[in-house]
């Protein structure tokens, strides 16, 4: 008999208006016995049908809900899901890289898909997704005819499902690196080594935006392969890249040669220390772009978080020509918008500046977000103008 979920008195609202997880700590009660990773069936405490998922006993989201209607037939509703995901990114206009399909937020929760060129990178993060590897693998093919497909489902996530990590080749053949054109730049891509799976899709469109403010002298922060970079070097008269990984910075260095850019200085050092460094010696530039990592991945680091993200854009703010720009992003969803833009306004106040917001970005459209769950909702980009004191006319 399929699993039958009952919730807890109240619990049903997030839910009912359309996020995905149900947590374990919510359920009041379960009923029936099927295989783990099966099709659930999530009800209110007094029996109001909520919808259909992905059940994993070891995960603290006990269900993973993509069904709301009454079918049943799973492996019909992926395929029909990842169809629509396609035909939806085709009619925005993405063609040769862009997220294929972007879990929750397609109806397919846990299921990532970036399309590089001619071959598909594929993360599978949950137990019900993985054990329909392949029946998705075999829709991918149908749908996006790739080359290749590789799975990059090497994270540690996959541990809170109670999955190992794995990565390989799932069809075809792939080679390490792939070339892609973004913004009209070639990228080459490292999909077997690379970051996530193998490059940051979500930012393209922050990337070619920077071309405006790119003026003189810019410094790109956190550089990974290159990308604000190379954007920034089209426009720019220098570029420093800096990185503590030198495989980032040996992509970067190709990228700039791929594209004839001779303009770009890879430097390989921690950016906390080098932006100190820099004060120190009085170095001053145009534009800056801090776009770290994840400063938390846990709800009770979010101040922690606050506190990293003040310390490296002051350091960025003193060191950034009166009028000039600072491009300054958080990949966390822990850390709100609102958070986010009173932590600037707050690091600027402390630092003798005036910033003034000139944009506020995020993710490509190929990221959708999902109104009711903020875990799809994670990039925040702002841009701001820094000045040494209040302009007058």
């Amino acid at each position: 008999m399929p699993y039958a979920i009952y919730l807890k008195k109240g619990e049903q609202r997030r839910i009912e208006d359309g996020h995905p997880w149900v947590y374990a700590n919510e359920v009041a009660r379960i009923e029936g016995k099927d295989k783990n990773g099966s099709l659930a069936t999530v009800y209110t405490y007094d029996g109001k049908y909520i919808g259909r998922g992905f059940i994993n006993h070891a995960s603290k989201i006990l269900v993973r809900i993509f069904i709301r209607d009454d079918r049943t037939d799973c492996d019909n509703i992926i395929a029909e899901r990842i169809r629509l995901a396609h035909r939806r990114r085709t009619e925005l206009g993405y063609d040769n890289a862009y997220r294929a399909i972007f879990g929750e937020a397609d109806g397919l929760p846990a299921l990532i898909v970036d399309k590089y060129a001619d071959y598909l990178s594929v993360q599978i993060l949950s137990l019900g997704m993985y054990l329909r590897k392949a029946s998705i693998v075999d829709e991918l093919v149908k749908e996006f005819a790739p080359k290749g497909i590789y799975e990059r489902s090497d994270v540690s996530v996959r541990q809170k499902e109670g999955l190992p990590e794995e990565k390989g080749l799932l069809y075809g053949e792939v080679p390490e690196w792939a070339e892609i054109e973004e913004n009209g730049l070639k990228m080459a891509v490292n999909i077997v080594n690379g970051q996530k799976t193998g490059y940051f899709l979500d930012q393209k469109e922050n990337r070619l935006a920077l071309r405006r403010y790119a003026k003189g002298e810019v410094l790109d922060c956190f550089c990974n392969s290159g990308g604000f970079a190379l954007n920034a070097a089209v426009v720019a008269e220098r570029v420093t890249a800096v990185d503590a990984s030198e495989f980032a910075l040996s992509n970067v260095r190709r990228n700039a040669e791929l594209n004839g850019l001779n303009n770009i200085d890879a430097v390989c050092a921690d950016v906390f220390q080098l932006l100190r460094e820099y004060r120190k010696q009085n170095r001053q530039f145009d534009c800056i772009v801090l776009d770290p990592p994840a400063f938390t991945k846990t709800a009770n680091e979010t101040q922690d978080a606050l506190r990293g993200y003040s310390d490296i854009n002051m350091l960025a703010m003193k060191l950034i020509r009166d009028g000039g720009y600072l491009v300054t992003c958080s990949c966390s969803h822990y850390v709100s918008n609102a958070a986010f833009e009173k932590m600037l306004a707050e690091t600027a106040r402390r630092s003798g500046k005036q910033a003034q917001c000139l944009e506020v970005r995020s993710q490509a459209p190929d990221h959708p977000t999902l109104l009711s769950a903020d875990e799809t909702h994670y990039l925040k980009c702002f841009v701001l103008r820094i000045s040494d004191k209040q302009e007058t006319i």
